[in-house]
């Protein structure tokens, strides 16, 4: 059970031939450091046979769910398939991916030569005038693809102007398409597991550094000062929100602000991006030596983020693990349902920090290799404190992998 709770520490950056001192980024203040970007200084790039292979993916599913194609609007799905940075706007830009031709182009008119620079695959580019509807350019679209009177998915980003502006005037069925960007993005392939691994990682050593510089009276916002700045060390952008006291027991935070105090639980939400992949971690700690009743809420949650792990593996429903953390908790006298573990076990990451599946108990959806998660009980207790620990993980055949290494211990060691 060990090897499956280690993402083989190091593995990624011995893969890489970093070698990291470890102590050193806990001796010497952020600011005072160079930086240290080699642990992602020599990770690979997305090629244009990683997008294929996406478009590729992309396209089974598409056979799998009976669908001829789909719409993809601007946002985090066009560069995820394409590599196309496009802004969202009133005026329609996107893509039609089908299953056995290049993507074709929705354009503005006006855009067409902009259009060009950054389209990358595909070279069919339509266009519409301002004063007509884009969406009678599918009904050509869909009958050059042979499937005139077919089935298109919409794409989960597309808003809802767009989306009806299409079916007031298709001739073909339109149905949700997000189960083919969803299920696509779910499994990640060995790179992007890379990119995740040292995201989590960077963010990991940027928590030790801020915890190694805290003071009497500091504020959250120094704090993060300190985070951002360690993970900028390392070649990343990224931070994490501190919560001290009484503030820890709102999962995300509250207006009423203060500052640090001997005693105080000091909890730290947050992550980074390397190649366009997110870390998501939180870290428990007190500043000073804990009370009885914080060291033993948090060795419930950990406890509870154990026993999701304990069950992890290709082929359980994703409600399950949400289940079995819950279990621990209200067993530990914390009450039922969302009483003090008040939000879901967890959610997918990968180019976006929440994304789809989710661990919650209501989703019958069974994991599968590849799938990307965060493993995040807590336990809030409105006036006193709130704990929580968080780790990404790579769902494998018979278990995880938790990305970054340095998994809490004790509410003391949080680094392991």
């Amino acid at each position: 059970m060990k090897n499956r709770r280690q993402f083989i520490k190091h593995s990624t950056l011995a893969a890489l031939g970093v070698s990291l001192p470890i102590g050193s980024v806990m001796s010497h203040p952020t600011r005072n450091r160079i930086v240290d970007d080699s642990l992602i200084k020599n990770l690979p790039d997305i090629t244009d046979a990683d997008f294929i292979d996406r478009q590729n993916r992309a396209r089974k599913w598409m056979e799998k769910f009976s669908l001829d194609a789909v719409l993809v609007e601007g946002g985090i799905n066009m560069r995820y398939f394409t590599d196309t940075n496009w802004w969202m706007s009133e005026r329609l830009f996107a893509f039609v991916l089908s299953v056995n031709k290049d993507p074709i182009w929705i354009c503005p008119a006006f855009e067409l030569k902009r259009a060009k620079e950054v389209i990358r695959f595909g070279t069919d580019i339509r266009t519409w005038e301002e004063h007509e509807k884009p969406g009678v350019l599918l009904n050509g679209i869909m009958r050059d693809l042979g499937v005139a009177s077919g089935t298109l998915g919409i794409g989960p980003n597309v808003r809802n102007t767009i989306a009806e502006n299409i079916r007031s005037v298709a001739k073909f069925n339109v149905v949700n398409g997000s189960p083919i960007t969803e299920f696509t993005r779910a499994i990640k392939t060995d790179k992007e597991l890379k990119f995740m691994d040292v995201a989590n990682r960077i963010t990991k050593l940027a928590y030790k550094e801020g915890f190694a510089n805290l003071k009497e009276g500091m504020s959250t916002s120094e704090l993060g000062r300190i985070i951002r700045s360690a993970h900028s060390q390392h070649g990343a952008s990224g931070g994490g929100g501190p919560l001290f006291g009484h503030a820890a027991a709102f999962p995300h935070g509250t207006k009423d602000k203060k500052n640090l105090r001997e005693g105080d639980v000091v909890l730290v939400d947050g992550g980074c991006s390397v190649k366009g992949f997110r870390s998501d971690v939180t870290r428990t700690i007190v500043f000073g030596k804990p009370s009885q009743k914080q060291k033993d809420v948090w060795n419930v949650v950990k406890d509870a983020q154990s026993a999701a792990y304990d069950l992890i593996k290709r082929g359980l429903p994703c409600a399950e693990a949400d289940l079995a953390a819950r279990k621990v908790v209200e067993k530990a006298g914390y009450g039922t349902g969302y009483k003090s573990f008040t939000h879901r076990l967890g959610h997918g990451i990968g180019m976006e920090g929440h994304e789809f599946p989710y661990l919650v108990s209501s989703n019958a959806l069974e994991m599968d290799t590849g799938m990307t998660f965060t493993n995040e009980p807590g336990i809030y207790l409105y006036g006193e404190f709130g704990v929580r620990i968080e780790d990404s993980f790579v769902v494998t055949d018979d278990g995880y992998q938790v990305f970054g290494g340095m998994e809490a211990e004790s509410i003391d060691k949080p680094f392991g």
